[in-house]
């Protein structure tokens, strides 16, 4: 079968092979076939070392399809229906889920270090035990969510992670108060759903904070009040807040640059929330006076800081009520071969998702 193969970490591109053949079907798992994946700047992250991943691999996480194989011992789950991908399944049993925090179950990282796929000349793995640049992969039955049948592969895609983790970041972590003032420093599809979870709870002001001029114009359309480059976010701060800073900033970066940014743009006793997934050789720097005597919240939210089977269910009720727009995230479509174009549009900024059409 065809898979989009990264063979040394650190490399820009993907190779797109027909000789995968994905591996580990048994007891506890299910075949899906792939359908659609969203390119996650996760990928990107994993593919220049910024993510811890072992190599060679198969990038993607954010993917829906449909089960065309169930192993022994599988409840729930059967041939032809269609499910998104779930990268972080909860175990139901590890301390993190016995307290309701299942978005920190460390079970389905377990995953990881376990190939998924393999080709004549060796295993290859799957990004976060995923790996969804290809046309079948095996995972744990607990990776598999099943999916109303009127909610399209390419939405339910966008839902299993980036939709989730923005939404929950504004909805779950921070909690937004209505009337607050907001402010997001990145936003490609992340960054995006994060000003749609604060529009939808309530925020009189959303200042989106981008680059790129084209993110800038969809962030408008999406619920921003208004949108800057970052260079013009301390004019925005003077203005909108006199100078006090936003009740709410969102880093959704991964920069310990652009965080501390946040952090100054926050206001006094406000709230920083880590959205980004950054590298663990780059340090936030605080003095601790500051953090004592700012009081600020500094708040990181995990894959939307929630139980995540609740979280794909309010964003489909959410969708279904036209509460949230899910399909204009999606910028850019190409096939499986097309990957590399994908690959080229993120790093532009071109794209807010591009998905992938398997």
């Amino acid at each position: 079968m065809r898979a989009a193969v990264l063979h040394e970490i650190g490399q820009d591109k993907l190779e797109v092979l027909d000789d995968v053949e994905a591996v580990g079907f048994g007891p506890g798992k299910v075949r899906i076939r792939v359908r659609a994946t969203g390119l996650c700047h996760s990928d990107v992250s994993a593919m220049n070392g910024v993510l811890p991943q072992p190599a060679p691999f198969v990038p993607g996480h954010e993917g829906a399809g449909e089960i065309i194989d169930v192993g022994d011992g599988v409840d729930g789950l059967a041939v032809g229906q269609r499910v998104l991908v779930c990268w972080l399944p909860a175990c139901g049993a590890c301390p993190a889920c016995k307290r309701g925090q299942t978005q920190l179950c460390l079970a389905g990282f377990m995953n990881a270090g376990t190939p998924n796929f393999k080709r004549p000349g060796g295993d290859v793995f799957g990004f976060a035990g995923t790996g969804t640049f290809t046309e079948e992969v095996v995972v744990d039955a607990g990776c598999a969510v099943p999916i109303p049948d009127d909610v399209p592969f390419d939405i339910a895609a966008l839902i299993g992670c980036g939709v989730t983790t923005g939404l929950g970041s504004a909805i779950n972590t921070a909690d937004v108060a209505a009337g607050s003032s907001v402010a997001v420093i990145g936003c490609g599809g992340v960054g995006i759903s994060a000003i749609q979870g604060a529009r939808l709870k309530g925020a009189a002001q959303i200042v989106a904070v981008d680059p790129v001029a084209s993110r800038r114009e969809a962030a408008l359309r999406f619920g921003a009040t208004e949108a800057v480059a970052p260079d013009g976010l301390g004019d925005a701060k003077q203005r909108l807040t006199a100078g006090e800073g936003f009740d709410y900033v969102f880093e959704v970066v991964g920069r310990s640059a652009t965080a501390r940014t946040a952090y100054e743009t926050t206001r006094r006793g406000g709230t920083l929330v880590v959205v980004g997934a950054g590298a663990m050789d780059d340090f936030l720097q605080l003095n601790m006076f500051e953090l004592f005597f700012d009081e600020k919240r500094i708040l990181p939210s995990m894959y939307g800081g929630g139980d995540v089977l609740a979280s794909y269910e309010r964003a489909i009720a959410l969708w279904r009520a036209g509460r949230i727009d899910l399909a204009s995230l999606i910028t850019h479509r190409v096939p499986l071969a097309g990957i590399n174009e994908a690959l080229e549009q993120m790093r532009t900024g071109a794209a807010l998702r591009t998905c992938i059409e398997i």
